[in-house]
């Protein structure tokens, strides 16, 4: 009974952590007016994650998002200015395949392909923001080798991601209860495990 007890009230613990840590995403996001709160909030939502899943479960969340969101602040939102262009580039690319004819052509294809290695890419682009200490140009690089390299991650991303987006389409509630803070857990999760297998090759 003790044991069932305690697997409760983890399970409890654990579930008001998540929506606490999506809710300070949230807040943070429009404490920095959306645009300029976006990118560090996020990338101290991806710390946190980061640091639960190497076990450091124990440190006080608002104080530990405060400082990351401190730190990264104008580095955060120089990636997000990439992003940003990143987002253009592929609206343009959506709008310019648009008013071609009818029916999907060669012509397509090099549009495709780009608009669906940017969205893949942009899965490993925060993760690699939190593990690796490196300026924003080679956190670009990096992410988009990672990337390339470990497409099996990629695919269980995209797996795991699908089936989160049907249970919020489900249960439209939990997407802003824990939109945010599950996807970040998805994506970090996969992507220690692709740094982990990278860091093993290079040490061979």
């Amino acid at each position: 009974m003790d044991r069932i007890s305690s697997s409760i009230y983890l399970i409890l613990e654990w579930i008001t952590r998540f929506a606490y840590l999506n809710v300070l995403w949230i807040l943070f996001t429009f404490a920095g007016g959306i645009i300029l709160g976006f990118f560090p909030s996020t990338i101290a939502m991806y710390s946190i994650i980061r640091k639960w899943l190497r076990g450091d479960a124990d440190s006080a969340l608002f104080t530990t998002f405060w400082t990351s969101y401190k730190k990264e602040f104008w580095k955060s939102n120089k990636l997000g200015l990439f992003v940003a262009l990143l987002m253009v580039a592929i609206i343009l690319d959506i709008w310019y395949m648009y008013i071609l004819p009818p029916g999907l052509s060669w012509t397509h294809v090099p549009f495709l392909v780009f608009i669906l290695f940017s969205f893949l890419f942009l899965f490993y682009l925060f993760p690699t923001f939190v593990h690796f200490d490196l300026n924003v140009r080679t956190i670009i690089k990096h992410a988009f080798l990672i990337m390339l390299i470990h497409p099996l991650h990629t695919l269980f991303i995209i797996v795991c991601l699908a089936c989160l987006l049907l249970i919020m389409y489900t249960l439209p509630s939990l997407a802003f209860i824990f939109g945010g803070s599950s996807f970040a857990f998805i994506t970090m999760w996969l992507c220690l495990h692709a740094f982990t297998g990278l860091n093993r090759k290079n040490t061979m």
